[in-house]
């Protein structure tokens, strides 16, 4: 059993946390915001993910998962520290590596003992260094610390699921004993031979923002060939469908729709064309996705302006998802934001539903009206967009959308509603590469 500490709880930290103390080791989870963590130890779970309140609970049970703001005491009671803190991109675009570097020099000045530092942010090349440097810097003794990058792939929405059943795990570091620690960290992934690259810590740090470059280049394609299909009368699912069965290809990632959101792909994308950049390099593929991705938003919202073919100002428009894909409250670069920004610039009443995320996005707009039902937020509604894919929109009532609609228009950016039924009913409606005929 090992002593970890991982500091930092939102997302990356919380879910980790409990996935190591599930693998058997005793993990302290640090955060320096008290709140956060007088919630955590009232057994509340700060954040929505399916599956982490009970992950967090069976260990916390267990004894094997504890919380603290102390971080300082955290670090020293430890031999493994995972760094988990948030890296939001700047103003210019780079990461923000501020909580970063706050907590090396924190680990610096508490390094009692010989330790493994692991960073499972997600930081730009060449992080490493600086914060072996920061340590190095800061500690006042003589104790030694190996140095690790070791990047999540967790998906929110399936992020424990995704922790306790990877892909890969990348391990990167330059020293044979931090492999053998790390090893014995994630043992039982690794008696189950999920495959462990190891590496150096530049590589490990660089197939992260490729990994997430590629998903998001991806994303981008598929959306502009949806585009390309609207204008020609082909069926983006049976274009998409069809392409995924190639195994060259696979059909992940393949879905189109309003645009890629949330705390990753955006953030990542620019963060590594900034890196590109300060090395003289010019990444077109990805400039070319983010531009895309940009102009998919834009394009939802011209959508919208076309179907309902009437001055935004006397009209009501019911807004159906708001966080950027579901099973999560996380509306970071949600295409609903943009969606609702212009609705709002052109004088458009704006009622709103999530089944989660309503309270996240009444902190980006507290006077739009957010409703608890779906069929509440269509009441006598001149036009309905679905913007995330949630499965109780899958299963509208579309008998019943009409009726309680004022006018039984639709735009559904997810493509989830039965074109034939939505004709059979008399809907006036647009989606994202398909025909509406």
């Amino acid at each position: 059993m090992k002593r970890v500490t991982v500091v930092g709880t939102g997302y990356v930290g919380l879910v980790s946390g409990a996935g190591i103390s599930d693998f058997g080791n005793r993990v302290i989870c640090a955060d320096i915001d008290e709140d956060k963590i007088d919630r955590l130890l009232q057994g509340e779970i700060p954040i929505y993910e399916p599956g982490l309140k009970e992950i967090v609970k069976r260990n916390v049970e267990a004894g094997r998962l504890v919380f603290t703001s102390d971080v300082a005491e955290a670090i020293s009671l430890s031999d493994i520290i995972f760094i988990a803190v948030g890296t939001p991109q700047g103003d210019n675009g780079d990461a923000d590596l501020s909580a970063i570097f706050a907590v090396a020099k924190t680990i610096g000045e508490n390094l009692n003992t010989p330790k493994t530092i692991c960073t499972k942010s997600t930081v730009p090349i060449g992080t490493g260094k600086k914060i072996c440097d920061l340590i190095q810097q800061t500690k006042n003794n003589g104790h030694s610390f190996h140095y690790v990058s070791n990047p999540e792939f967790l998906r929110e929405g399936s992020a424990v699921k995704d922790f306790m059943h990877p892909d890969r795990v990348v391990i990167g570091t330059n020293y044979p004993e931090a492999f053998q620690v790390m090893r014995e960290v994630y043992r039982p992934l690794y008696i189950n031979e999920t495959p462990l690259i190891e590496t150096n810590v530049e590589t490990a740090e660089t197939i992260k923002y490729a990994s997430n470059a590629f998903l998001a280049l991806k994303i981008s394609y598929m959306n502009e060939i949806a585009n390309l299909c609207e204008t020609v009368g082909a069926d983006v699912h049976v274009v998409a469908k069809t392409m995924g069965s190639d195994g060259r290809i696979s059909p992940k990632f393949l879905h189109p729709g309003p645009g890629f959101g949330g705390s990753c792909f955006p953030k990542d994308t620019r963060a590594l064309l900034s890196i590109a950049r300060e090395r003289g390099l010019k990444f077109r593929t990805i400039q070319a996705a983010v531009e895309a991705n940009e102009a998919q938003k834009d394009r939802m919202v011209e959508k919208l302006k076309k179907l309902i073919a009437a001055p935004l100002d006397s009209t009501t428009v019911a807004v159906l998802g708001l966080s950027f894909k579901p099973q999560t409250d996380d509306v970071r670069e949600s295409a609903s934001i943009p969606m609702i920004q212009s609705l709002l610039n052109d004088g458009a009443r704006v009622r709103a539903y999530d089944p989660i995320a309503n309270s996240t996005m009444a902190e980006i707009f507290p006077d739009i009206d957010y409703c608890e039902r779906w069929e509440s937020a269509v009441q006598d509604a001149d036009l309905a967009v679905i913007m995330t894919d949630w499965n109780e929109f899958r299963g509208m009532d579309l008998n019943k959308l009409k009726v309680l609609m004022k006018n039984p228009r639709v735009l559904d950016t997810r493509n989830i509603l039965s074109i034939s039924e939505l004709t059979r009913l008399g809907f006036d409606f647009d989606n994202v590469g398909r025909s509406t005929q």
